[in-house]
């Protein structure tokens, strides 16, 4: 097979998947190696990019999938026409704190938001972004929280790695201090 070839057999092989594809997983079907598999991807994301495709390619949860171009996201999102699966507030509250500190268990996080967590850790869990890790080896051996590689999917990340980087309490402190003196500066109406 020419690379061209192999590159519209990489597209269908992300399309026909539509979940992300390992590094591994696409070496072994086309029979290549890394250097080779990288040179296919960077063909491919080309050949999208030259023929204004609405798709690209995006290096997700491990692997690799054929995704919606963000600026055309709009239109996809008009054709769902369904409920809108926003999460609330709290339920991101609780994501967060569950992403930066995983494994993690249900009292430890509701020591940290000081709310008890049923209902919100349920449907975090049907939503298939929270999953149990295993338990902790401690006294009544409560269960461990992480994210899923579907939490990965749903915000861009590749791994958990990329998730940004907590400030530490002193920069925290600084910026809600400059918020404060930013907000007794303003005129009152």
């Amino acid at each position: 097979m020419f690379m061209g070839d192999m590159t519209g057999a990489l597209e269908a092989v992300l399309f026909a998947s539509g979940d992300p594809v390992s590094g591994q997983q696409l070496m072994e079907i086309f029979s290549i190696d890394a250097e080779s598999l990288n040179e296919m991807i960077d063909e491919l994301a080309r050949s999208l990019d030259e023929r204004k495709s609405g798709l690209m390619v995006q290096q997700v949860a491990g692997g690799w999938q054929l995704v919606t171009r963000q600026e055309l996201f709009s239109y996809v999102e008009k054709l769902t026409q369904t409920k809108d699966k926003k999460i609330s507030a709290a339920a991101m509250e609780t994501l967060s704190i569950i992403a930066f500190k995983q494994p993690i268990t249900k009292q430890e996080i509701e020591h940290i938001r000081g709310v008890h967590i049923e209902k919100v850790l349920s449907k975090l869990i049907e939503l298939e972004l929270v999953r149990e890790l295993g338990r902790k080896d401690v006294l009544g051996r409560p269960i461990l929280y992480g994210t899923t590689d579907n939490f990965l999917k749903c915000f861009g990340l590749n791994e958990l790695t990329d998730l940004p980087d907590l400030p530490d309490i002193e920069m925290a402190s600084d910026e809600i201090e400059q918020l404060v003196l930013i907000d007794e500066n303003t005129p009152s109406i």
